[in-house]
């Protein structure tokens, strides 16, 4: 007999939370696929130069950006800025997160024994580690639905003043970061979900507001579960993610038109 309504999803659960000073520990070092922050990479460490933000690359589903709605402040959290796009739908196109891949949207890809140079304006960070169901991204924080589960996904996009490493630690699956290129003078964007193999990480150095931007690199990790569709004995997986996690000033861009994310293989 049933009883009228389904299991409740998982969303985003906290597991645990370890506090990172890079004054003490400046180095992230992906050692054998753990992620960990270190005051000098080991020996027989490579140390990585960060990727640049080059606007003449264009990689990923390109649409038209044919106005800015609004722009909303939200204090003291940031600011959301709605776009308009020339589109009935919008495809994220999903790709494997190379190491030129990842440099097309300003993020160096840490592999295993490798290591970055953080850079941030504040000193203390968190490392978390996030439990993602695979609905989490079926909600919306700008279209007044409340926590809702959502039959479509918009675009929701960030940029901030701190750093971000993603972590793809689940033991079964890769970890999908949705990711886009923003040229505001331009009038256009392009949009993908970087699929990270396990074992390997993303490291996204703090990007400010700044004037006259040629482009604006953006990402966001909701949909960090996207690898799960299509599995019966898995609808969430674990990850961990370095970030402010108190006083963090976002600048969210977002777009209400139904978006399409679709799976490559989740073998890596």
């Amino acid at each position: 007999m049933t009883q009228g309504y389904f299991d409740a999803p998982i969303f985003i659960r906290e597991q645990d939370e370890t506090a990172v000073d890079i004054t003490q520990t400046p180095f992230f070092y992906n050692d054998d696929g753990h992620p960990t922050f270190v005051e000098a990479l080991p020996g027989g460490g490579i140390s990585l130069v960060p990727a640049t933000t080059d606007p003449s690359v264009a990689i990923g589903s390109e649409y038209v950006v044919s106005e800015v709605i609004g722009v909303k402040q939200t204090p003291p959290y940031g600011v959301e800025t709605q776009l308009g796009f020339v589109a009935d739908e919008v495809v994220f196109e999903p790709m494997w997160a190379t190491r030129d891949v990842a440099a097309a949207f300003g993020i160096t890809l840490v592999e295993k024994g490798q290591g970055v140079r953080l850079s941030s304006p504040v000193a203390e960070l968190s490392q978390i580690e996030y439990e993602y169901g695979v609905f989490a991204g079926h909600w919306s924080p700008y279209q007044g639905t409340g926590n809702q589960l959502l039959t479509v996904v918009c675009t929701d996009l960030e940029h901030h003043d701190f750093p971000h490493v993603f972590a793809s630690i689940d033991p079964a699956l890769p970890l999908v970061i949705s990711v886009g290129r923003y040229w505001p003078k331009l009038g256009k964007i392009r949009l993908a979900d970087l699929w990270v193999p396990r074992g390997s990480a993303l490291y996204i150095p703090p990007k400010p507001a700044l004037p006259d931007q040629e482009c604006v690199d953006l990402h966001n990790n909701r949909n960090s579960a996207r690898a799960c569709w299509g599995h019966l004995d898995q609808n969430s997986l674990t990850t961990k993610t370095l970030l402010q996690a108190e006083h963090g000033f976002f600048y969210w861009f977002w777009n209400a038109t139904p978006t399409v994310h679709t799976n490559l293989s989740s073998k890596a």
